[in-house]
């Protein structure tokens, strides 16, 4: 069957359409981004403006017309933190229904944590055993541990990539103060997590790397993926560390020529290394396995669970 997967995200509105069935891996079809960046568009109070919600609705509308002309058996759309935390969040996804006919259906950053790691044990397969996995949003940093499809613990932290830009580096270059502000705040967060939630958890076997932030910076740091096998090139600590200072320096304008760095992702990269550096340090992790598969996958494959009888019953995005 072929499979509709609409992401609402912080960052943007992403189509995907794959070919899944039982048994087998899903196959891309289609994939199409809009970038919407919806941080900026947030107000005073928590709001998405005017603006924002009509990109929103835009992006969506185009999304949804694409996946009826490919001829889709089923489309599910979820929504992220950006939806989730905005103080209209219950508007927009009402006036989204209204306008589009779709219904995004908000996923939890617990959600979004549990999902994420059911992809990436696909990917990697039963042999990764426990697996650590760190996941950057634009709005969220997600961390989960486990060694089963589904983490034994997990955590949402308000610390994406564009959320942190907002919040700690809005000036372009940032300073070296406001870079140390977000460093210092990310590490009192990810020590407190660390200790409450993980600190009775096994050393992992292996710690894992996902979304988009992620891969631009292994693509920076640790090159192109393997021209034979595909695989991602490793993240490590230490070339991170040695690319921070030269990212710092860069306007965001200027960061989005770099490998792996593309123009929707210029702007924020750099609290994106900030925040990644600082989890590695604290929870003592020198290298990063990059996962390709991610949220959207995980997605797709509780889907085909659910046609196989092994998962809660699909939701459908049309209202």
């Amino acid at each position: 069957m072929r499979l509709g997967v609409i992401d609402v995200g912080s960052n943007t509105v992403h189509l995907l359409v794959v070919d899944a069935h039982p048994g087998a891996s899903p196959v891309p079809f289609h994939s199409q981004r809009s970038v919407l960046r919806l941080m900026r568009y947030l107000d005073a109070d928590g709001a998405i403006a005017e603006e924002g919600v009509v990109r929103i609705v835009e992006a969506i509308r185009e999304c949804a017309e694409i996946a009826r002309e490919i001829g889709v058996d089923d489309l599910i759309s979820t929504a992220t933190s950006a939806i989730r935390e905005a103080a209209n969040g219950e508007d927009v996804l009402a006036r989204v229904t209204r306008e589009t006919g779709i219904v995004l259906h908000v996923l939890s950053g617990e959600d979004e944590a549990r999902i994420t790691m059911l992809a990436v044990r696909r990917w990697l397969g039963w042999s990764a055993g426990e697996v650590l996995l760190f996941d950057i949003g634009g709005g969220s940093f997600e961390i989960a541990q486990g060694a089963d499809e589904y983490p034994d613990v997990q955590v949402s932290l308000p610390l994406g990539a564009g959320r942190s830009t907002i919040n700690f580096l809005a000036e372009d270059p940032p300073s070296r103060e406001a870079v140390s502000r977000l460093r210092a705040h990310a590490r009192a967060e990810f020590t407190r997590v660390r200790d409450e939630l993980f600190a009775n958890r096994p050393r992992p076997k292996r710690v894992v790397g996902t979304s988009k932030t992620i891969r631009s910076l292994a693509r920076l740091v640790g090159g192109p993926s393997d021209p034979v096998t595909g695989d991602l090139a490793q993240l490590h600590y230490v070339g991170l560390r040695e690319w921070e200072p030269s990212l710092r320096e860069m306007p965001g304008a200027v960061r989005e020529y770099l490998p792996g760095i593309t123009p929707e992702r210029g702007y924020q990269i750099m609290a994106g290394a900030v925040v990644l550096r600082t989890a590695m340090k604290v929870f003592e992790v020198e290298t990063l396995t990059i996962s390709p598969w991610a949220l959207r996958e995980g997605i797709v494959l509780r889907y085909i669970d659910a046609l196989d009888g092994r998962g809660a019953e699909p939701v459908r995005s049309e209202a």
